[in-house]
């Protein structure tokens, strides 16, 4: 009698595991379905629709890059029908310049004076002067080429230093190929960063440094010796160490 009572859950047990295993179905075919729902979705993005935002070239650098470049570096000295030699302000103005040529020029230092002028005598009075000013700042005379140019017959032609140096420069600003209100793709407009680009470029000192790092110079052992003792003075002392 005992053994018929403990085989009947026994007989009641498939019942109970036909339903897990209708209820793990019906979990599938609901994954399933959904699964099926973002196929389409899946394969809308994928075509040729969809546009990714990151690959869109929209960097200021790119549109508007500084250009390392030998060009003309030149100044127009003022000369009057009268003057003999040069001001002050002028002699100073030619000096700051071949400062410039010191730390990035190359080649020689030519000077143009007017011929068939008005002031073309004067030209030739104030040259000697131009040469002592530029000698003064270090230039030796072979690298001075005396020219001349045809000037206009009443008009006050200057005499014009100029040379030859590396420098940096970017495009013209002011370009608007494309309408700024048509911002569909996120992107700015084209003239977007060209000043920032101009003034950078027109505040370098040496345009060298933007092709790579200068080489490490001597070191200051005086100066490197006064820091250490700044830093010495300046520290606190420690305090000794508490033992248990």
């Amino acid at each position: 009698m005992s053994r018929v009572s403990n085989t009947t859950p026994i007989q009641n047990a498939p019942a109970k595991t036909s339903g897990k295993q209708s209820s793990t179905g019906m979990v599938s075919l609901a994954i399933l379905a959904s699964t099926m729902l973002f196929l389409p979705g899946c394969a809308y993005f994928k075509g040729g629709n969809h546009v990714i935002v990151g690959s869109v070239p929209d960097d200021y650098r790119t549109k508007h890059p500084i250009n390392i470049s030998e060009q003309e570096q030149h100044l127009d000295v003022p000369v009057g029908t009268g003057d003999k030699s040069l001001s002050l302000a002028q002699r100073s103005v030619v000096q700051g310049f071949i400062a410039q040529y010191s730390s990035n020029g190359s080649g020689p230092i030519q000077i143009a004076l007017p011929s068939g002028s008005s002031n073309s005598a004067a030209a030739a009075r104030v040259r000697s002067d131009v040469i002592a000013a530029i000698r003064k700042a270090g230039v030796t005379e072979s690298q001075l080429v005396t020219v001349s140019y045809n000037g206009a017959a009443d008009a006050g032609n200057p005499i014009r230093i100029s040379y030859r140096a590396i420098s940096a420069s970017t495009d013209q600003c002011g370009k608007w190929p494309e309408d700024i209100a048509e911002t569909s793709e996120n992107k700015n407009y084209h003239d977007f960063g060209c000043s920032y680009q101009n003034n950078l470029a027109a505040q370098l000192a040496n345009p060298a440094d933007l092709l790579g790092p200068r080489n490490v110079g001597e070191i200051d052992a005086t100066k490197r010796l006064k820091v250490i003792k700044d830093y010495q003075s300046t520290t606190a002392p420690r305090t000794n160490e508490v033992t248990y």
